[in-house]
């Protein structure tokens, strides 16, 4: 008998999500907990395991097609019931090759009735122009999924600047070319790719920080000679001790902390006509992923070592780049921390994560000459940026917040001490 496989319980604010990517085509055997299809929400990546072992009879839902929590998504049948399976997979993809196009849509060439391309992918390949037999399918039998087409399109863009290069190369004047003459398609290629609902709603929450509060930046810069003077002294034994190297985002997130205690309107956030003091820490660490920025939530900074801070934050960077983090890893928070320095960036404005008001830019540690007691000398500096909502913080408090996040780190013992 077949088993229906339907989307999941949502998270309370996600409304539908996007079929990404099916690991499993019909007539595929899957195992227990198997995934067989990612779910693109616009925060997280969900996957759908399969609840027994058995033959992907029937896929009911396409790649890219928006689904609600319940619905149907595919049928599995029993490993004994192959033939059956086989013929209940074959139907609808039939009924599928034979769909026709939509309202407006001209109908697809026959040479573009490739029987390893599902719809969704053969269109995605017409609309782009692109030759399939040049793209690599990594699904079943070498069928092509969309995944394989985005890669393809990831390649030649990192290809193409190279052949730009070269072609504005011309040696002349013994054979002389026009470069008027040469064939717009070829030198001004554009690609048109949909954007993932993540990035839609990273732009979302941007245009709408940007629109609903009064965003201020606040600059300093901090030296950080003695923060790597204690890193390199105890590194080894940190390391041994821990099982985990110290970096410096632990540092930061500790000073972050005094300094959200010492001024708690930066740990608060407004809600309509009322401002909601955070009697806790949870910090939100900007992490770059293959889908885009998120930011997944450090709970309880106040009472984490600094070990328990590191290995949180390699957690969730493997997790990111895996693509499995859940809702509640990017649920809630009330102050971040970006590091652009990681990238090279110098100095930046960050943005701030709603509701939260208030978000701690880092940037690259670049060694400048400043003056210590009438002398000048050279010193590992790293600008500082603190962009908050002046709707709730005052210029005072934002200010003095990061000057005690620069006292804490020039001076580390304040940590401990907590002066």
């Amino acid at each position: 008998m077949s088993l229906e496989i339907r989307v999941p319980s949502l998270p309370e604010s996600v409304a539908d999500a996007t079929v990404l990517n099916w690991h499993k085509q019909p007539g595929d055997s899957v195992a227990v907990n198997e995934n067989l299809v990612d779910l693109e929400t616009d925060k997280v990546v969900l996957e759908v395991p399969a609840p027994r072992a058995g033959i992907l009879a029937e896929i009911r839902a396409r790649e890219g097609q928006s689904v609600k929590a319940h619905d149907l998504l595919a049928l599995i049948a029993d490993a004994g019931e192959v033939g059956l399976s086989v013929t209940a997979a074959t139907a609808p993809a039939a009924k599928d090759e034979e769909e026709p196009s939509g309202p407006g849509e001209a109908p697809l060439p026959e040479e573009d009735q490739d029987i390893t391309l599902s719809p969704s992918v053969r269109r995605l390949v017409k609309e782009l122009n692109l030759d399939p037999s040049q793209i690599h399918g990594s699904g079943r039998d070498g069928r092509l999924l969309k995944s394989d087409v985005m890669n393809y399109l990831d390649a030649q863009e990192r290809k193409q600047p190279a052949k730009d290069h070269d072609a504005l190369r011309i040696e002349t004047p013994a054979a002389a070319v026009d470069l008027g003459t040469l064939s717009r398609e070829s030198t001004r290629p554009e690609q048109r790719v949909p954007m993932t609902r993540l990035r839609a709603r990273i732009a979302e929450r941007l245009v709408q920080a940007q629109q609903t509060a009064a965003i201020l930046t606040t600059f300093n810069e901090v030296n950080m000679q003695p923060v790597n003077d204690l890193r390199i002294r105890y590194r080894e034994l940190f390391e041994k001790h821990h099982e985990i190297r110290v970096g410096f985002m632990s540092f930061f997130v500790k000073a972050a902390v005094e300094a959200l205690k010492r001024f708690p309107v930066v740990n608060a956030s407004v809600d309509d006509q009322d401002i909601i003091y955070h009697g806790y820490y949870d910090i939100g660490i900007a992490v770059a992923s293959p889908r885009g920025l998120v930011v997944p939530i450090l709970r309880d900074c106040d009472q984490l070592s600094f070990a328990e801070i590191e290995r949180g934050i390699a957690a969730y960077g493997q997790k990111a780049k895996e693509g499995t983090l859940s809702y509640e890893d990017l649920s809630g928070g009330t102050f971040s921390i970006t590091n652009g320095g990681i990238f090279g960036s110098m100095m930046s404005t960050p943005i701030l994560n709603p509701p939260q008001s208030a978000i701690l830019g880092m940037h690259a540690i670049k060694d400048r000459p400043m003056v210590e007691n009438g002398q000048i000398v050279i010193r590992p500096m790293m600008y500082l940026a603190l962009s908050y909502d002046h709707r709730l913080i005052d210029g005072r408090e934002a200010v003095q917040f990061l000057v005690t996040i620069k006292e804490c780190l020039e001076d580390p013992a304040r940590l401990l001490l907590q002066v």
